[in-house]
């Protein structure tokens, strides 16, 4: 089953199409953002996704709403992509090193959004990027994918922090997101 979705944001702020195939394919990310293109480019790369996403934003402003608008469409994009299988694993965890820093992930694509994220970071910037946008980008991607996901990590470098971080949820998701073939994952028998 070829589980994919394709979803559009145009706002007063901001301009988003994205493609998402989760059983893999291109990745061709340009947000205007370089290190953000950077950690997208990584997501999909270690879940094994296949995305396009490209958004123009008020950047002359800050970049918040444009990170903030792509988790948002990311989100919903893999909601929709859900919508067309019954049994995945549902259930992840993964640990993922980068020099000094740890980032651990645990998530539960369950349908009910949670973002726990304990990963302080010790520079304000990565380069042009505010590192305090990485927990918006993960908030508002898991209110709209309907996922609970617990982000943490430690370090010195808010760079290897921030790319651990996107890396060990991208990986936690490719487990998570595997198809089993059984039924829904729950007791309840919907997610």
């Amino acid at each position: 089953m070829n589980r994919s979705a394709q979803v559009t944001r145009r706002t007063k702020e901001t301009d988003i199409e994205a493609a998402l195939t989760l059983s893999g394919g291109e990745v061709a990310v340009d947000t205007g953002i370089g290190f953000f293109d950077h950690m997208m480019t990584a997501l999909a790369f270690h879940a094994g996704w296949g995305l396009t996403l490209r958004a123009r934003g008020d950047l002359r402003v800050d970049f918040h709403h444009t990170v903030e608008d792509c988790g948002i469409v990311l989100g919903q994009a893999l909601r929709q992509a859900l919508s067309q299988m019954p049994g995945i694993e549902r259930f992840a965890d993964t640990a993922v090193p980068m020099d000094e820093a740890l980032a651990l992930a645990c998530l539960d694509v369950g349908g009910r959004p949670f973002l726990r994220f304990d990963a302080p970071m010790p520079q304000q910037k990565i380069g042009e990027y505010d590192a305090c946008l990485t927990v918006e980008f993960w908030r508002a991607f898991v209110t709209h994918a309907g996922v609970t996901l617990h982000l943490s990590a430690t370090g010195d470098n808010a760079h290897h922090i921030t790319e651990a971080v996107f890396k060990a949820a991208a990986r936690a998701l490719r487990l998570a997101l595997r198809e089993t073939g059984r039924v829904v994952p729950s007791t309840k028998g919907v997610l």
